[in-house]
């Protein structure tokens, strides 16, 4: 079995047992806890608000996540994922309006894993709402909805969106230089 479907079905055991076991108190990131309880960067980005938030979000996963561990790897894939979780949590942290608020959710390492697509193959095709466009397009779209999203207050943490966008890129652009032509040949 591969990174992604294990993640998917580790985070869809986790939801199924977050409420009876109370995981959201314990796990979540909360910011005004960020540097006491450090654990939380991580642990967060395995727990979700609602079924639909862990449908979307394993969704996502399942078509950015095993299309970028097929061209990295999972050793990378999983280096890129947690990566981006954690900065996600981090530049919430740094834009929430609210410190006590709690934010769950893998969003910020998918968008990592997007970032990292986006920047390992920036013109292949992907749908969106039935609609083929680059990927290259998609992403600047979801990073601009992201980065306005974080000056409208919402219940969305875009913040962790953008920034693990941005994280995934700049490790997909690392990955890129150091593989060269590698990643070029196929789309």
């Amino acid at each position: 079995m591969n990174l992604t479907i294990s993640l998917i079905l580790l985070m869809t055991l986790i939801f199924l047992l977050q409420y009876p076991l109370n995981l959201l108190e314990h796990f979540s990131f909360i910011p005004e806890y960020a540097f006491s309880q450090p654990w939380r960067f991580i642990t967060s980005i395995f727990l979700h608000a609602n079924f639909f938030h862990l449908f979307y979000n394993m969704l996502a996963l399942f078509f950015f996540g095993l299309y970028l561990e097929g061209l990295v790897g999972w050793k990378k894939h999983l280096m890129i994922f947690l990566v981006s979780g954690i900065f996600g949590n981090l530049l919430f942290l740094l834009t929430t309006f609210d410190p006590s608020i709690p934010a769950v959710g893998a969003s910020g390492a998918i968008y990592g894993l997007i970032g990292a697509l986006t920047a390992l193959k920036p013109f292949a095709i992907v749908y969106v709402y039935f609609a083929p466009m680059p990927l290259i397009v998609m992403a600047l779209l979801w990073a601009l909805i992201s980065f306005i999203g974080i000056f409208l207050p919402s219940n969305i943490a875009h913040a962790a969106h953008l920034s693990g966008m941005i994280s995934g890129y700049v490790i997909g652009r690392m990955l890129k230089k150091r593989k060269g032509r590698k990643y070029l040949a196929y789309y």
